[in-house]
């Protein structure tokens, strides 16, 4: 709930900036990236693009929307104060062994603690199985298709793998994960979907790679730790 909580709040601070963003590019007006827009809003020093003053409904929603935004801020910042110390000791720990790998921050690497390893797996299907990035063949009589992945389990899980494996491709060009996307790809030219689905596997071959790193301790072959 921690880290899910904090997404929410990235959420919404998104949400709240594009929402004020769009009003006032109905008018010609782009000032909402200014420091000190709510207050250059609330002084009325925010004006169209021809210099006329706002219209008093927009203005009010907008500082409606100044006041949502500042509260989601507040309450972002005061659980990233608190976020490190929340955590459980166990939970810490494999959030720090992740976050030493290149490629990796210490936001993912406390969302895949959090969310994927406090789990006990006993095999690599396993934990492919849990994010559901396993494929699902159809066979029946004479007719065997492949219907993708099972996009079972948890979907948090599963997105931020392939986010995190895209980032792995570029911090980690040495690793044989990489090597591997690499060859797989090779002569696809800007075929897009031939590397959207070598990414999944990507992704799969990641999670079960960081599996067996926190249980055994084997890093992954060819992947680069951070300097201290």
């Amino acid at each position: 709930q921690l880290m899910r909580d904090r997404g929410q709040l990235q959420k919404e601070v998104l949400q709240h900036c594009d929402r004020m963003r769009k009003l006032l590019a109905t008018l010609g007006c782009w000032e909402v990236d200014h420091k000190d827009f709510a207050g250059r809003l609330a002084r009325d020093e925010v004006k169209c693009h021809d210099g006329a003053p706002l219209p008093p409904e927009l203005r009010q929603r907008l500082l409606r929307e100044c006041e949502r935004l500042a509260l989601a801020r507040q309450q972002l910042a005061a659980l990233e104060k608190t976020r490190q110390a929340s955590v459980p000791a166990p939970a810490r720990a494999r959030s720090n062994a992740l976050a030493r790998l290149k490629g990796i921050g210490e936001v993912g690497a406390s969302r895949l603690a959090l969310e994927l390893f406090w789990r006990k797996f006993s095999n690599p299907r396993q934990v492919g199985a849990c994010v559901g990035l396993v494929p699902q063949p159809y066979d029946s009589g004479e007719s065997q298709t492949d219907q993708g992945i099972s996009k079972q389990g948890n979907r948090r899980v599963r997105a931020l793998l392939v986010e995190m494996a895209w980032t792995w491709l570029r911090y980690q060009p040495g690793s044989a994960l990489t090597q591997w996307f690499n060859r797989r790809t090779q002569g696809t030219g800007p075929n897009r979907r031939a590397r959207r689905i070598a990414i999944v596997a990507v992704a799969r071959r990641l999670a079960i790679a960081l599996w067996r790193y926190l249980k055994d301790g084997v890093i992954p072959e060819g992947a680069q730790m951070k300097s201290i």
